[in-house]
């Protein structure tokens, strides 16, 4: 994990960083800078995680922090000063903790894990967030099918058709396998309502209009698909199916 002090004081940050140094359990990689525009470049720099901040230095207070980044912030904050009259401005930064010089130890050690059980927190909660969008991507394009081994990924355009069987469904693929998948029909039909090239033509059947050959009126209302899979059709889809072919094919 990185950390950056930034004081105008040379035994200050040298102390500091030896006692950061001696807390065996974390392992930080430190720099330092001696004033607050070195420090903030530090901070564009390095990216890291901890910021030990003196307030009172030449120039610039450490309160003056993000009047110099205007990027997001994904460092914690913990502000160092001998003076105890800004930590009510200091927690109006957020900061992690606000320790007052000379540094206790123990007090120090308390901080440390503090910020680090928030950067490990976050860094979960940004790692489950990127899982999410990617997941959404994926789901863009693809279903997820559960079966007994695990879970397939497979395109909407390798789906020939859904058939409803009791409370199971069968998935047939346009490779010619099969899916036998424990879930009704209803939560596929709910899942890809917003795609268009999915066809409910029965209270059985769900169809991958790309896959449909044919629509015959042999031994009553059918849709033959690719695989020459009859599949029925309802009389109210059958109108609502035959419009939008007259509308499309015209």
């Amino acid at each position: 994990m990185k950390a950056i002090i930034i004081d105008d004081e040379p035994r200050a940050r040298n102390l500091l960083e030896k006692m950061l140094e001696d807390i065996q359990e974390i392992q930080l990689e430190i720099f330092t800078a001696k004033n607050l525009l070195e420090g903030v470049e530090l901070i564009k720099t390095e990216q890291p995680q901890l910021v030990f901040l003196d307030i009172e230095m030449p120039e610039h207070s450490g309160l003056e922090i993000f009047n110099f980044i205007k990027t997001p912030v994904y460092f914690k904050l913990i502000f160092t000063t001998a003076y105890n009259q800004y930590a009510i401005e200091a927690f109006k930064q957020n900061a992690v903790d606000y320790l007052l010089k000379p540094i206790d130890s123990e007090e120090l050690e308390q901080a440390v894990f503090k910020a680090k059980k928030l950067i490990d927190s976050e860094q979960i909660t940004h790692q489950i967030e990127d899982l999410s969008k990617a997941l959404q991507k994926i789901a863009m394009n693809k279903i997820a099918l559960e079966v007994p081994k695990g879970i397939l990924f497979v395109p909407h355009e390798e789906i020939l058709y859904f058939e409803a069987d009791g409370m199971y469904t069968n998935v047939f693929l346009k490779d010619g396998d099969k899916k036998l998948i424990c879930k009704p029909l209803k939560n596929f039909v709910e899942q890809l309502h917003e795609e268009t090239l999915f066809f409910k033509c029965h209270r059985s059947y769900l169809v991958n209009l790309q896959y449909v050959k044919e629509f015959s009126r042999k031994d009553g209302d059918q849709l033959i698909m690719s695989n020459q899979k009859s599949v029925p059709i309802s009389k109210s889809n059958k109108e609502h199916f035959l419009e939008l072919v007259q509308q499309i094919f015209r």
